[in-house]
């Protein structure tokens, strides 16, 4: 009979929605109900940290010369500020509407952001998290430009329609003052000159100001007397306008890759007409037309002749040409190539003043996947090196690991071998962005980001204290050989295009052992290292792992073919790297189908290899039959062990990587016992064809009929049973993607639903010291497997003893039957001792391959195991168990399950991770429908429920990743990590811990006008712009014009949002504040009343004596 456990019960009573079940039987400790379970719901918060990586779809930016902070608006309405190394901030605009342009308002800790939706707002940046202090949308037109002078208040909004409104930026009000675009145009122009592209003022004069047009025509508007001075007309169509500092001259860039400098006295015809990158016919005739030059600047120096730096213009016949910026300085032209193209540029300059002598001395380029910035002070223009995490996406991301509160020592060693990876040929110069200061941090831990990208390469990050810095990047593909061209690429290729990208990863922190899994059905294993090594040649082993399934449609006379599957334990040899198309190797010829064919072929010559990861072992799986292998699903490594386990839905193979050799290849039914009631039977007779891509991120799609996937990307490092499987989950449940995020159809279109359903992959391994079977009482080396129909095996490891033998004797490996089994792929499996505690896998402390033998064995210590002996009836053990739908908690060795909860049952888990947080563990997961959820340990209790994600798309899941003290990431764009934590301690710290945007400096002396030019009236005229735009003057705007938002950030937002003892501390001292004022007010204002009358009641009395004696006719 069973009997309940009374502290579960009432767990289960205080959380309604927990729909856990708590069973011990007979033989289950009675100890098991004194574990002490310290984590709480308290202890979780959910919310956003930081983000890293380049701005994806950038539109905008922005350069405050004071402080010293760079800002980029993107398509999608995000805001990313940028300042010294570290100092990075992230917003976001509700509407998500496309950022057109961004203007800080210079050393004031504000910026105002105009969107594609005409509205524009005012963003506070003197707090760690940027809140919009007020916003103004448009109604009746539509937002072109904006320009906000230098210590201004008054900000001018360009439209589409040609007219000119101002705003007030300190109580975001539009003023009467507009400027038509009738009456800035000649009255007998008969045309529209279309929208207005650019808004300054002259450097000189701000009474001045200069209006393009979009048609060509440039206007010189007076704003006192409210008419145009001048007006200067060219053919072609404006993209831009830059003044000289004098305010005597300014430069029109045109659509026909003409640049126009006009005198602002001479509006007749321009001063000079150049055409950059037009060839110039000897007959004087005008030069051929070129490309649009976008954007051009005029700045000026002191000591030499000006700069001149214009992107596009290029000319026509250059098809093919990359994006290119032209810097002109004196006679020389330098043309600078850009690898993507040129979304806009900046040339900083030393003085913040527009009348002033520029100086420039660097140009910030922004670039639709980049940000590079240039050098202008060094000849030949060199780049400086980028301290900002912007390679990402150098190339996609494919899968995603995250490692906190890692061994100390594991940093500098990766940073040591990274250092001399860096290019050379940067400028010697400091990075020009560096404002800002970083936060002051409790975090001391290190952290540490792996991501796997298409390109078969690997970077190593330093996530700590919410940075980004790249360590260390690993080539794979550096292992195989490259075909060189299209003719020559290989008929072996299960992926058209990235055959080296990495699939999925595991990485033991402690020995700093590397297992990478590729696309292609390759795996490497990969030694740290700290010497360099020639490896002549690379250890192969190639492994054949066949389909379970008959085939009855084989056109054999002999039927169903029966599989050999080579027997548990008895290893072979690795086979050395020989030519794959070689008769003894397989065959490959037209008539036959390929066999014992591996997809790639690795590199036959020497193998330099740095300092760093040095490949140990290459395993390979080959064609079997004219069957392609099938993609690999599941990794581990385990470096006491010294063996590397891999699966995919053919079944499993352990390798031993010190002796080089395939100790089981088995297939996943099995591994279960004959008498195993948990066995399932294949429900289709037919054979599966190979699923020969993964998931893709790709644009356009694919043919649902192909065989190939395009780009090749994985699933995490527990996918559920198949990538299509997946797919057909998602679209069960109705989930919407973008275009962006679509699936492409991995498997032949012949594949059944029923067969796909049959096909039992392997999902996920754990190594630990445990009791392989029930009647054991004593710990020993196992392996548990997991699969994606939800049973967990247990395999018995039986290692020789350490030192020679371990190298010669053969490890022994047996299947134990399945220990429990769960709804849904399992996702991850844990162990825990008798008091609740995590035991982690034994590993070996690393020590160098490459070093002398007497170092190796001072390092080269294996960590031992606790070996908890179980006494009769006693459990000493709790295997934790997470599927996509449940998570059970098993009782060893007598495997008795005593824990259950029902995760999800509308949706599915994506990624789950056992983790410590609190001193304790917990699991944690990510579910399909965008829930976060914690559960406690070993008691399954439900300590946090939080809908994070509003929708999921196949990026996100293919990154989600969960790591200890409550910390979690995930890819929100092909190019940006989003930093997440679920821990109420950081959420708390988080203000601290966040850097500072906006620091106090003092604004630089405006330059000096000199004797005589005060004397006689020159030098910069200033205005009032007071008396021109204020109500006073201009009157009110149309209120149906635009429409005033506070922001959340302002005084009106925040006496809604302030909240706690300190704000209303803060309030109450207002309201004293202004009562006390009020009432002195009061007081002043009683007495002057009763002066008043005292003085009326005076005249009154002296009239009435005046007039007292006088008879009527007398007054």
């Amino acid at each position: 009979m069973k009997k309940f456990n009374i502290r579960k019960v009432l767990d289960g009573l205080t959380a309604a929605s927990s729909s856990s079940t708590a069973a011990a039987q007979p033989g289950t400790p009675r100890d098991n109900d004194a574990i002490q379970e310290t984590v709480q719901s308290d202890h979780f918060q959910l919310c956003k940290t930081v983000r890293h990586g380049f701005p994806y779809q950038p539109s905008s930016m922005a350069f405050d010369p004071v402080q010293k902070i760079l800002a980029i608006g993107t398509q999608t309405g995000a805001l990313r500020l940028f300042g010294r190394a570290g100092v990075e901030c992230y917003c976001q605009h509700e509407s998500g509407a496309a950022v057109i342009q961004l203007q800080f308002l210079i050393n004031e800790g504000a910026l105002v952001s105009a969107l594609a939706d005409d509205s524009i707002h005012l963003w506070n940046l003197r707090q760690k998290i940027p809140a919009i202090l007020h916003s103004l949308k448009f109604n009746r037109e539509r937002i072109t430009y904006c320009h906000l002078p230098f210590q201004s208040k008054w900000l001018y909004i360009g439209t589409e329609r040609g007219n000119i409104h101002i705003v007030n930026v300190e109580s975001f009000t539009l003023s009467g003052y507009v400027i038509m675009w009738n009456k800035a145009i000649e009255l007998s122009t008969k045309t529209h000159p279309g929208p207005v592209v650019h808004i300054s003022d002259n450097p000189m004069d701000e009474g001045k100001l200069l209006i393009g047009f979009e048609c060509g025509v440039v206007v010189l508007w007076d704003l006192k007397s409210k008419k145009a001075d001048y007006r200067y007309n060219y053919d072609e169509a404006i993209h831009s306008v830059a003044w000289h500092h004098e305010g005597k001259q300014f430069v029109c860039s045109h659509s026909d890759g003409t640049l126009t400098t006009w005198n602002v006295r001479a509006p007749a015809k321009p001063g000079q007409i150049i055409t950059p990158h037009g060839k110039q016919p000897k007959d004087g005739k005008k030069p051929e037309p070129c490309k649009p030059i976008l954007k051009v600047e005029y700045k000026t120096t002191r000591a030499g002749d000006p700069f001149m730096v214009l992107s596009g213009g290029l000319s026509y016949d250059t098809v093919g040409r990359r994006a290119c910026l032209t810097v002109m300085h004196g006679k020389s032209t330098a043309v600078l190539e850009m690898d993507y193209a040129i979304v806009d540029f900046l040339t900083l300059c030393e003085t913040p003043y527009p009348n002033d002598f520029q100086e420039p001395y660097a140009v910030v380029v922004l670039l639709e996947k980049d940000l590079v910035v240039i050098d202008l002070g060094q000849i030949g223009y060199p780049i400086f090196e980028n301290p900002y995490p912007l390679t990402i996406h150098e190339s996609p991301v494919t899968c995603c690991e995250y490692f906190a509160d890692c061994p100390d020592d594991l940093i500098p060693a990766l940073y040591s071998v990274g250092s001399r990876q860096k290019r050379q040929g940067y400028s010697k110069k400091e990075w020009p962005i560096s404002g800002g200061n970083w936060g002051q941090g409790t975090q001391s831990y290190p952290e540490i980001i792996i991501t796997g990208h298409a390109d078969g390469s690997i970077k190593f990050w330093d996530a700590s204290a919410f940075m980004l810095q790249v360590l260390y990047k690993l080539k794979t593909a550096k292992v195989f050989e490259r075909a060189r061209g299209k003719e020559e690429k290989p008929s072996t290729d299960i992926v058209e295009e990235d055959p080296f990208a990495i699939q999925t990863l595991s990485w033991c922190p402690e020995s700093r052992m590397l297992c990478v899994a590729g696309v292609s059905a390759h795996v490497i294993v990969y030694r740290f290292s700290k010497q360099e090594i020639t490896t002549e040649d690379v250890q192969l082993l190639e492994v054949r792992m066949q389909c379970e399934f008959s085939d009855v449609d084989s056109p054999d006379p002999g039927g169903e073919q029966t599989p050999t599957l080579p027997t548990s334990g008895a290893p072979s040899s690795p086979q050395e790297t020989e030519p794959p198309t070689q008769p003894s190797t397989g065959s490959n010829s037209t008539d036959g189908p390929r066999d014992n064919i591996p997809c790639l072929q690795v590199r036959s010559s020497p193998l330099k290899q740095s300092p760093g990861y040095q490949v140990e072992l290459v395993i390979q799986l080959v064609w079997v039959s004219g069957e392609p292998p099938q993609q690999i699903t599941s990794l581990a490594i385990n470096s006491s062990y010294g063996l590397v386990v891999f699966g995919n839905s053919n079944g499993l193979a352990v390798v031993d990587y010190l002796q080089k050799t395939l100790l089981l290849n088995m297939g996943t039914s099995e591994l279960y016992s004959p008498s195993d009631h948990h066995q399932r039977q294949p429900r289709s007779p037919r054979k599966a064809r190979q699923p020969s891509g993964a998931l893709c991120d790709s644009n356009d799609g694919s043919n649902p009929s192909e065989d190939r996937c395009k780009s090749p990307t994985s699933g995490s490092t527990s996918p559920c049973n198949s990538d299509e499987e997946r797919k057909q989950k998602f679209i069960e449940k109705g989930t919407v993607y973008a275009k962006d995020n679509s699936f492409t159809r991995s498997r032949s279109s012949s594949v059944t639903s029923i067969e796909r359903e049959s096909r039992e992959a392997i999902s996920s391994f754990h190594f630990c010291e445990s009791f392989p079977r029930k009647t054991d009482s004593l710990v020993s080396p196992c392996l548990l497997v997991g699969t994606t129909q939800g049973s967990v095996m247990m395999v018995a490891v039986g290692l020789p003893p350490a030192g020679d033998q371990r190298l010669q004797q053969p490890v022994g490996i047996s299947s134990c039957g399945t220990l429990v089994r769960l709804k849904g792929g399992i996702l991850t499996m844990a162990l825990l001792d008798s008091t609740g505690a995590l035991l982690p896998p034994s590993y070996e402390s690393w020590y160098d391959p490459n070093a002398s033998d007497e170092e190796k064995e001072k390092s080269r210590r294996r960590r031992p195991a606790s070996l908890p002996s179980s006494q009769e009836g006693q459990d000493s053990q709790f295997a934790v168990v997470c599927s996509e739908k449940q998570a059970k908690v098993v009782a060893l060795p007598s495997q008795t399950r005593i824990y259950k909860h029902n995760i999800t049952e509308t949706s599915f888990v994506l990624r789950a991770d056992v983790v410590q947080m609190a001193g304790a563990n917990c699991i944690a997961c990510f579910c399909a429908n965008g829930h976060i959820m914690t559960l406690s340990l070993p008691s399954l209790r439900p300590l946090l429920d939080v809908n994070y994600l509003p929708l999921t798309d196949m990026r996100i899941a293919r990154t989600f990743c969960f790591s200890n003290l409550g910390q979690a990431l995930y890819l929100t764009s092909p190019t940006e990590i989003q930093r997440i934590t679920y821990s109420q301690e950081t959420c708390d710290n988080l203000q601290e811990m966040l850097s500072e945007l906006f620091t106090p400096v003092e604004t630089p002396e405006a330059p000096n006008r000199g004797f005589f030019k005060g004397l006689f009236g020159g030098g910069a005229q200033s205005l009032d712009r007071e008396d021109l735009f204020g109500e006073t003057a201009a009157g009110k705007a149309s209120r149906s014009l635009a429409q005033h938002i506070p922001g959340p950030g302002s005084m009106e937002g925040m006496k809604g949002a302030a909240s706690g003892v300190v704000g209303d501390l803060a309030r109450a001292r207002i309201a004293l504040d202004e009562r006390g004022q009020k009432l002195g007010e009061l007081e002043e204002r009683t007495a002057a009343m009763m002066a008043s009358a005292e003085s009326f009641s005076k005249h009154a009395h002296d009239m009435m004596l005046k007039y007292k004696d006088k008879k009527w006719y007398q007054l």
